[in-house]
C-alpha cells in the first residue's frame, strides 16, 4: 500500500518552505526524493499541483485545493498521534478555520480571539467574515457561525445566543425625515436593505388588531451584503434599518441610534449557532473553540436574552 499520508506531508512541507531542498532537509530526504513524491501524487491525480521554477513553487488551482485538504489531514494525523502519546491532557493544536457572519464576527467573535489564543497557544486560528451562508466543505471551514433558524442538515450545531431584532434610525435622520408612527409610513422612508437574501427586505410587524404578524416589503437607495455596513450607514443618517440588537446595542446606549416602532415589533429572535461537521471523534481544537464561545459570549442590554447554553 502506498504511503499517501507521508506524501501529503512532503507536499505540505514543500509548499510551506517554498523549496524542495528545504523540505528535504526538514524531513531527512534528498531534493530528488521530494520531487519524485510530488510527481507521484500528480501522476496519480492526473493533474499538475505545482508550477516549478528555479527560485519558487507556485500552486495551481488544483494544487490550492489539494494543499488545503492535505493541511487538514496532516494536522488530524498529528493530533491523533499526540492524543495517543500524551493522553487526554493533550492540548488542542493545529489550524482551525472559522467562518462567521460579519456582525457576529466583529461584535462577538473577534474580541474573544486574544483570550482564546492565550488559552490555546498551539492553535492557529484562520477567521473569515461573510454574511453569505457558506458550505463548510467547499470553503474548507471547520466551524461556521450562522445567524437564523437551522435548516435540516447533517451538520451539528450548538446554540451560542439569541437576540431580538429591532428597527433603528439615527437622530439626525429622524430630525430630517420624521419619526414613523406606523409600519405603513416606512413606504416614504429610505430603508437600508440587503442584496443577498431578498427575504431580509421583508420586515415583519405585529398587527395589534388581529394579533398576527404581517410582512412589509421595504426599499431604499442603498443595499449591502452585510449587517455591519448597514449599521454604519444607519449611524451615518442614511436611512432606517432592521438589525439584530446584539450589534447595535452600543449605538443605542450611546444615543447614536434610536429604536423605532417597538409597539409593532413581533418579538422575533435571531438565533446564532456554531455549526460544524460532527462525529464521535471531533477534533480537540474544534470542540475547544465551540465550548469557549458558548462559555464566553455574553450580550449586553435589556433587549436581548444574553448567552444561551445548550
Amino acid at each position: 500500500m502506498d504511503n499517501r499520508a507521508g506524501e501529503m506531508d512532503v507536499f505540505v512541507q514543500a509548499v510551506e518552505l517554498n523549496s524542495f531542498s528545504a523540505a528535504g532537509r526538514r524531513l531527512g530526504l534528498s531534493p530528488s526524493a521530494v520531487s519524485k513524491m510530488i510527481t507521484r501524487i500528480e501522476e496519480r491525480l492526473g493533474t499538475r499541483l505545482l508550477v516549478r521554477s528555479t527560485r519558487t513553487l507556485q500552486l495551481t488551482p488544483e494544487g490550492e485545493i489539494y494543499h488545503q485538504r492535505a493541511l487538514r489531514i496532516v494536522a488530524e494525523i498529528e493530533e491523533a498521534e499526540r492524543a495517543v502519546a500524551f493522553g487526554a491532557s493533550a492540548a488542542p493544536r493545529g489550524l482551525l478555520r472559522v467562518n462567521s457572519s460579519v456582525p457576529v464576527g466583529v461584535r462577538c467573535i473577534l474580541p474573544l480571539v486574544p483570550k482564546f489564543l492565550q488559552c490555546y497557544p498551539e492553535v492557529k486560528l484562520d477567521v473569515s467574515l461573510t454574511d453569505g451562508v457558506v458550505d463548510l466543505i467547499e470553503e474548507r471551514a471547520d466551524i461556521a457561525i450562522r445567524v437564523g433558524p437551522m435548516r435540516n442538515s447533517s451538520l451539528k450545531a450548538r446554540k451560542l445566543f439569541e437576540s431580538r431584532v429591532v428597527v433603528i434610525a439615527s437622530p439626525d435622520y429622524l430630525a430630517k425625515h420624521g419619526m414613523p408612527s406606523h409600519p405603513r409610513e416606512l413606504a416614504r422612508h429610505n430603508c437600508l436593505t440587503f442584496n443577498f437574501r431578498r427575504v431580509l427586505n421583508e420586515w415583519p410587524f405585529n398587527n395589534p388588531e388581529t394579533g398576527e404578524t404581517e410582512m412589509l416589503e421595504v426599499s431604499g437607495n442603498f443595499l449591502s451584503n452585510n449587517g455591519v455596513t448597514a449599521q454604519q450607514m444607519c449611524v451615518a443618517g442614511l436611512g432606517i434599518a432592521r438589525l439584530g440588537y446584539f450589534h447595535v446595542s452600543e449605538d443605542i446606549l450611546q444615543g447614536r441610534l434610536v429604536v423605532l416602532l417597538e409597539e409593532y415589533n413581533p418579538g422575533d429572535m435571531e438565533l446564532i449557532h456554531a455549526v460544524f461537521v460532527g462525529h464521535e471523534y471531533l477534533a480537540a481544537r474544534v470542540r475547544s473553540f465551540v465550548d469557549f464561545l458558548a462559555e464566553n459570549i455574553g450580550m449586553p442590554g435589556p433587549l436581548t436574552n444574553g448567552a444561551a447554553r445548550s
